[in-house]
């Protein structure tokens, strides 16, 4: 094991270190009669009360000195975390007056208990503000006097009042005898004007966020570079499939059946995401090239640029970027003497199936996810393959990380994966990391023979950063992990051949040479290498004045939300969305929030304290 190569995290922004509230900390004890809906009940009462006579030093007084405080649109319109009574008072003394929120309305309660040193009780709870109406999700932790005080707080914005989403009882339930496909062409076209917002990349982000402005009333129209939905799935790599549990990955309004894979094929999600866009009738032009966005008297102007040459300027309130992650464009690293090789050099975006590389001897290099994926291909291809291993790799058995991680919350016959997304949003991200070094132990003890064979083979993996797992990879890598299916096994088994001693020095004529001079042969070298940051490729749509205004994508503020994501971008009605799945259904409601309310002129000011 090694440590992760990494950028450093960026210092908090309270000097307080986050620390999960274990018993021996606190002092304390759980009687062993606990009535947890009865101190619920109490705690709400009593902060409610507060909230209502807006008593800031009564609020604050019910939480811990080091608490939390975890705001998503409801009382901030922004995403933002306050750790500490200090930062949580100075919040609600900005916005209580504000946002006006109603008592708080408790729902349910009950003591879990993680590990036999952590328990707190979790309670959730509804209320409403002026303009909206919110959720919540607290955790109570015991203190050595015996009350319970708030170790977090979550207030999420839900629905807006007076503009609930057209869904269920509210959905159009009038007859339509043969105007459909007229009525639908005409809207897609967008023959009678242009729509509100126009969304940019036709992906599950893209898709998602229509879906929700389309059944909160606001017209939006995807542009879509490819000639299909779904194609920027179908046009990778044969053996593409998700590491995720099913249960994890619905989109908005249309659940997966219940008879689909537990880990989707990417053939099989391009296929869905199509189907998904027709069955929620939602405007998309595929073949759709954005070439430039401006801003001019308060209006975004896009020019589009279709396969069959015409174009069309679309004057729009509002431009949603959902270019994808890393944005498509491939992180390709050049090596001396590359002119020299007599073979193939491609990226694992130009790679498509074992099959074109049978009889060859194949080099990937990197050992994320793509380059485990493509070599275990490979390996079931009978091709002769071997990893080039740069830098350590967090790994994961998916079995176990399912059991012991996401499928806590994310299950079959669990909770709904709406409920999920708040119960998992409820902590703040400084403090998962927290609680995910413990879950990272516990998978990799569970994962332990797995471990051992790939270090027996000379395999560098690692614990993620800090120690702390997969996640806080995603939101400061976006990768550098490998959930594993089946491919460390070939590793172990020698099936993948691994080469990580030395740095590559360079290309030769009949494969790649080493700094310590080792060399191998190769027909072919895969660069599994990544992607840039999707920065750049947004940069290429806008001005560099409109650039230098925009917030960094990605990566965590000292707060630790993440940075330009699904909420301000630092340019009015400019925003970027994106992430897998679970992030895109989750926060695409959030977004599309935010931009109704701009439209209906209920949006107040964001919180920027």
């Amino acid at each position: 094991m090694s440590t992760v190569d990494t950028q450093p995290v960026p210092p908090l922004a309270d000097g307080l270190e986050p620390t999960l509230p274990t018993l021996d900390r606190l002092g304390s004890t759980v009687p062993p009669d606990l009535d947890a809906q009865s101190v619920a009940t109490e705690w709400i009462h009593t902060f409610s009360q507060h909230i209502s006579a807006n008593n800031i030093v009564g609020i604050v007084s019910l939480f811990a000195e080091d608490g939390w405080w975890r705001d998503l649109l409801a009382l901030t319109w922004d995403f933002r975390t306050f750790h500490g009574v200090v930062k949580i008072k100075k919040f609600l003394e900005d916005q209580l007056p504000v946002m006006k929120p109603s008592p708080f309305k408790l729902k349910d309660a009950s003591l879990l208990q993680p590990y036999s040193d952590l328990a707190w009780l979790v309670g959730s709870f509804d209320f409403e503000t002026e303009v909206g109406i919110g959720s919540g999700i607290f955790r109570l932790v015991p203190t050595s006097s015996g009350t319970w005080k708030a170790y977090t707080m979550f207030t999420n914005l839900e629905d807006l009042k007076g503009f609930p989403e057209k869904v269920g009882s509210l959905r159009n339930p009038l007859p339509n005898h043969g105007k459909w496909t007229s009525e639908r062409e005409r809207e897609r076209s967008m023959v009678d004007g242009d729509p509100a917002v126009l969304i940019i990349g036709g992906g599950q982000c893209g898709l998602a966020v229509a879906a929700r402005l389309k059944y909160l009333g606001v017209s939006a129209l995807v542009v879509e570079r490819k000639d299909r939905v779904g194609n920027n799935w179908r046009d990778r790599y044969e053996a593409l499939c998700l590491h995720d549990p099913v249960a994890c990955c619905h989109m908005p309004y249309l659940p997966f059946p219940s008879t689909w894979p537990v880990f989707t094929p990417a053939m099989k999600l391009a296929g869905w995401l199509e189907y998904y866009a027709e069955a929620m009738e939602l405007n998309v032009w595929t073949s759709t090239t954005a070439t430039h966005v401006d801003q001019k008297d308060g209006k975004w102007i896009v020019k589009v640029n279709k396969q069959d040459g015409s174009e069309r300027i679309f004057h729009v309130d509002h431009v949603v970027l959902a270019i994808g992650w890393h944005a498509g464009v491939p992180h390709v690293p050049t090596f001396p003497g590359q002119e020299e090789f007599h073979g193939q050099i491609l990226h694992s975006t130009q790679h498509r199936s074992a099959r074109d590389h049978l009889g060859k001897k194949v080099i990937v290099v990197g050992s994320a996810t793509s380059a485990h994926d493509i070599a275990a291909d490979y390996v079931d291809h009978g091709v002769d393959v071997t990893l080039v291993q740069r830098n350590s790799t967090y790994v994961m058995s998916t079995a176990e990380g399912s059991r012991l991680g996401v499928g806590t919350l994310y299950r079959e016959g669990g909770i709904p994966a709406d409920a999920a997304d708040r119960l998992s949003s409820s902590m703040p991200i400084l403090l998962q990391k927290e609680a995910n070094k413990r879950t990272a132990a516990a998978i990799a003890e569970a994962d332990k023979a797995l471990l051992q064979g790939l270090r027996k083979v000379g395999f560098k993996y690692n614990m993620g950063i800090d120690d702390s797992g997969v996640m806080h990879l995603v939101y400061l890598r976006g990768g550098g992990y490998y959930l594993d299916v089946g491919a460390c096994q070939k590793i172990i088994d020698g099936e993948v051949k691994l080469k990580n001693d030395s740095e590559i020095e360079s290309f030769t004529r009949t494969g790649l040479k080493f700094a310590n001079g080792s060399s191998l042969d190769a027909d072919v070298v895969l660069l599994a290498t990544g992607y840039e940051s999707s920065e750049s490729a947004i940069k290429k749509f806008v001005s560099p004045e409109i650039a230098s205004k925009m917030s960094p994508i990605w990566k965590l503020t000292p707060e630790g939300e993440l940075r330009g994501v699904w909420r301000w971008l630092g340019v009015p009605n400019l925003w970027v969305g994106m992430g897998n799945l679970v992030m895109c259904r989750f926060h695409s409601k959030h977004l599309a929030l935010q931009i109704k309310a701009i439209q209906e002129g209920i949006y107040s000011k964001r919180y920027a304290a």
